[in-house]
């Protein structure tokens, strides 16, 4: 079974929510959890295997030269995450069903949730560094539409904005630090890149590396400093806040920590990066929590602590510092989700989330008060809860510490006091909420307790909590200890939950519990303590570097592009003559060994007439006739040129190419003045110069430095196996549907869209009439000659019977797709010169975007023939035949390549023609065309 399914199961599901988004919430809901309930029943079924510490890698080779492979990693690390993340997400849609009830846009929740959903499976069970990266891409993506999910506030707007401007420069910095670590090992899977962990550690780029995957991981799992992003984000419809701060994107960065744990920790870097961030991290978040007056920023800015809580075990180093970690992350998400989703229903039925006007809510919801009671104390970390057993395993880990010597001093009173303030904040927010006297001035009236069915998420996190709390050992043998053997990649003991009753972690535990209590019942002079501190709005403050930074870089893009094409041509041709002269001029000697290529007379004449034909387009560039012609001249001896050395392909290709150019750029230019006003100074002019003639002598001197000295080429390569490897005799042909037949796909496809782009801005274009000239004669009387008509229709079929015949045998003498589909073109061309755009449309027997979308079809799907065979893509077969008469004769799938290719130039081609065309019609743009 695939572990690939596991990912692409919730992704089909995505796409039929999407399709189905206008439905009831109810049935939207019901889409949305049967591909997930799928997903979860094929994780639960390699549960044997994940407990007996088996590693499951499936692998599907991608693009192997560049490392990419499709590549799956099952072990008890990414079995628990992934459990978390549908498991978690399972109860959100079942919770979003309730919360969406009557609201528009159920669908477009449920399918980015199970979009989200994906993504997160396909970081936590990549093998491939890369291929895990574009998950962790998509990831900040996707809440990014799911944070400003309610678009028509400005809050959520702002919030999705700076979640995406600092997730997204932490994948920047996670992708420079992956592509490094790559490089170091020679390896982007994960059981390389694990196992050279020694390597890694004394590698000379090791704090380079560890400083941007940390980055990466610190910026997506919200650490102090980039830790603003997440208490923005709670704009966010409550059941995305449930399912991102609980069980998903804040533990990315968490899991990415704990996966390359063999690899890059137990040195003293990481123990000061990691540990200060997570100290740092679980202060500020549970200080701030205290003194939030709007339940879901308390619960934002308490996920904080506890992120920074993990993090901080993750950097301890101890022998059981990953077991405490783990543990606490399930605790966390068990805990989290259902007050979550219980600040959500409380915000429905009264109309607000500030606990200023909420109070005395056991009235109206006891239900829900009975429920949350269980999740708030396992936040606080009451006994018999689940959050008190992970706290003691915090307290007790930091009393494991040997060194550093203020390490040992200062984390265990640390953890203690953020241990109060989480008993304060936890107390307040189950306090404030459902007694501390009456409500006031609530904007709903009277509130009401939701359904039980709304519930029932909410009262199976609390079980599970509970259940973990007063089953430790056996929770943590099933889910937590085969992820600490996949994340240490060691054999460790079970966790030892009897070493928690010790003196000094209880000691610890009873001072966090009772000092919290006695923080919360000094309060209120501390809240006016807090008020009168100055306020400081972190959106405002990430706008105005925003706005900073956007200004800073127009003015500075201004400075270097402000449309002049003379400006960025100069700023091109002096970098290349700087840095390729700063090469030519350490060469001892300009000339090589190999004697120069004899010149005859006529080849010296073409020379000059070429240099001349090009000095002339750049003198009479202000008139457009004679500089066009003058540039077909050029075209025409370069195409000479090619054939004079033995380049018939190219030679074919340029000619083809010209007379489709002139033709093309005589339509655009006479909408144009027939002369154009000078535009450079005399002194710019001279500036010019210098540069054009220093840039002209730089290339004479590289060319000649190159061509008279001995070289390899690949071009021996493509001679010895063009026959053997392709089937033909052509090498450029083969070249172009063979060994780069992916290059000529790519092509064609930029093609195709040009010529779409070109019909799309034609469409609706209304142009002037053409400025006519001062002399009469300037414009023919008769725009289609008869002459030209006559010629024109004999020479059709001719062309067509040269192309079909430069096609055929393309692959083993000069021509294929390419050439044929340019003379094709070329003959087309010259019916509409000659008959008219309405005359020659109305004997086409096709539109031309079909050509060109079934001349790409045709192409890719010759490439994807290969594989039926498994064969890679693109990937040709020739053979040869007899037949009667005709005798033998060679049969290649490159030839349906070609077809496509042939057919995608043909359709491109006339579509741009016709299209400019069309505008020079007397009524207008006339008929759409294409």
């Amino acid at each position: 079974m695939s572990l690939g399914l596991v990912i692409l199961i919730p992704l089909l599901g995505a796409c039929l929510t999407a399709w189905q988004r206008e439905g009831t919430s109810r049935n939207l809901a019901l889409m949305a959890a049967l591909p997930a309930v799928l997903s979860l029943v094929l994780l639960l079924a390699w549960l044997p295997e994940v407990l007996a510490g088996v590693t499951q890698v499936q692998r599907l080779a991608w693009i192997p030269s560049l490392g990419l492979e499709l590549s799956f990693r099952l072990d008890g690390l990414s079995w628990l995450f992934a459990m978390l993340i549908i498991g978690i997400g399972c109860l959100i849609v079942w919770y979003a069903r309730y919360y969406f009830a009557g609201k528009p846009g159920a669908g477009r929740f449920f399918t980015l949730m199970l979009l989200f959903m994906a993504a997160m499976l396909g970081i936590v069970l990549s093998e491939n560094l890369l291929f895990m990266l574009v998950f962790w891409e998509l990831t900040s993506l996707v809440s990014f539409l799911l944070i400003g999910f309610n678009t028509d506030s400005q809050g959520a707007r702002r919030g999705a904005r700076m979640s995406l401007v600092i997730t997204g420069g932490g994948g920047l910095m996670l992708l420079a630090g992956l592509v490094l670590l790559g490089q170091a090992v020679g390896s982007y899977q994960l059981t390389d890149v694990l196992a050279a962990g020694p390597m890694l550690r004394a590698h000379d780029h090791y704090g380079l590396i560890l400083g941007l995957v940390l980055l990466g991981a610190f910026t997506k799992s919200a650490q102090f400093p980039f830790h603003l992003w997440l208490p923005h984000a709670m704009s966010a419809p409550t059941p995305v806040s449930a399912y991102l701060h609980s069980a998903t994107m804040v533990k990315a960065g968490l899991f990415l920590m704990a996966r390359l744990h063999p690899a890059l920790a137990d040195t003293e870097l990481w123990f000061s990066l990691v540990t200060v961030t997570g100290m740092l991290t679980l202060m500020v978040g549970a200080f701030v929590a205290m003194f939030m007056h709007d339940m879901k920023g308390l619960l934002a800015y308490s996920t904080v602590s506890h992120l920074g809580l993990i993090t901080l075990l993750l950097g301890l180093g101890t022998p059981m510092a990953m077991a405490a970690a783990l543990f606490h992350l399930v605790c966390h998400a068990l805990f989290k989700a259902p007050l979550f989703m219980m600040a959500g229903y409380v915000d429905q039925a009264t109309g607000t989330r500030d606990m200023r006007k909420i109070n005395g809510m056991w009235r109206f919801m006891p239900v829900l008060m009975g429920l949350s009671a269980i999740p708030a104390a396992a936040m606080a970390g009451l006994p018999l809860m689940s959050g008190y057993l992970s706290k003691k395993m915090l307290f007790s880990e930091s009393l494991q510490l040997a060194t550093p010597d203020w390490a040992v001093a200062v984390i265990p009173v640390w953890v203690t006091l953020a241990g109060l303030f989480s008993v304060a904040y936890s107390i307040r927010i189950f306090h404030n909420v459902y007694f501390n006297g009456k409500p006031i001035d609530l904007p709903i009236w009277p509130p009401r307790e939701p359904r039980y069915a709304a519930l029932a998420p909410i009262a199976l996190l609390a079980m599970l909590s509970l259940v973990i709390g007063l089953m430790p050992a056996e929770a943590y043998r099933w889910l937590v200890h085969p992820a600490v053997l996949a994340a240490r990649q060691t054999l460790l003991p079970q966790y030892e939950f009897d070493q928690l009753g010790a003196a000094l972690p209880m000691a610890m535990s009873l001072v966090a519990m009772a000092g919290g209590l006695l923080f919360y019942a000094i309060r209120k002079p501390l809240f006016r303590l807090h008020a009168r501190l100055p306020e400081v709005d972190a959106k405002e403050i990430f706008d105005w570097i925003m706005r900073w930074v956007i200004e800073l870089s127009q003015r500075r893009v201004y400075q270097l592009e402000n449309g002049s094409l003379q400006r960025y041509l100069m700023f091109l041709l002096v970098t290349a003559v700087i840095l390729v002269g700063l090469e030519l001029i350490r060469l001892p000697d300009w000339r090589g060994p190999l004697p120069l290529t004899a010149i005859d007379p006529l080849t010296a004449v073409a020379a000059a007439v070429l240099c001349l034909s090009a000095i002339g387009v750049a003198l009479f560039h202000h008139y457009r006739l004679p500089a066009l012609l003058l540039l077909g001249v050029t075209g025409l001896f370069v195409t000479l040129t090619f054939a004079r050395f033995s380049a018939p392909d190219l030679a074919l290709t340029q000619l083809s190419v010209e007379v489709m150019a002139v033709v093309i750029m005589m339509l655009a230019l006479s909408f144009l003045p027939q002369q154009s006003p000078k535009e450079s100074s005399g002194a710019r002019f001279g500036r010019d110069l210098v540069i054009a003639g220093l840039v002209g002598a730089g290339i004479a001197t590289l060319s000649f430095a190159i061509l008279t000295r001995p070289y390899e080429s690949i071009a021996t390569f493509f001679l010895a196996n063009s026959l053997p490897g392709g089937g033909g005799t052509n090498v450029v042909n083969v070249i172009l549907v063979d060994f780069r037949g992916f290059d000529t796909l790519g092509e064609i496809t930029v093609l195709g869209i040009a010529a779409v782009a070109v019909y799309a801005f034609t469409r609706d274009l209304h142009l002037k009439e053409r400025v006519a000239g001062s002399s009469a004669g300037h414009w023919v009387a008769e725009p289609h000659p008869i002459m030209l008509s006559m010629v024109a229709r004999l020479v059709l079929p001719i062309a067509l019977l040269v192309s079909a015949y430069i096609f055929l045998r393309g692959h083993n003498m000069p021509g294929g797709g390419f050439i044929a589909g340019l003379i094709t073109a070329v003959a087309l061309t010259l019916q509409y010169m000659s008959g008219g755009l309405v005359w020659a449309q109305e004997r086409m027997l096709t539109h031309f975007r079909p050509l060109i979308g079934g001349g790409v079809l045709i192409a890719t799907a010759t490439g994807l023939g290969s594989w039926l065979f498994g064969r890679p893509f693109l990937t040709s077969a020739f053979g040869h035949f007899d037949w009667p008469l005709v005798g033998e004769f060679e049969l290649a799938t490159a030839m349906l390549f070609d077809l496509g290719v042939y057919t995608t130039v043909v359709g491109a081609t006339l579509l741009i023609l016709a299209n400019l065309g069309k505008l020079m019609t007397v009524s207008g743009p006339g008929k759409e065309v294409g």
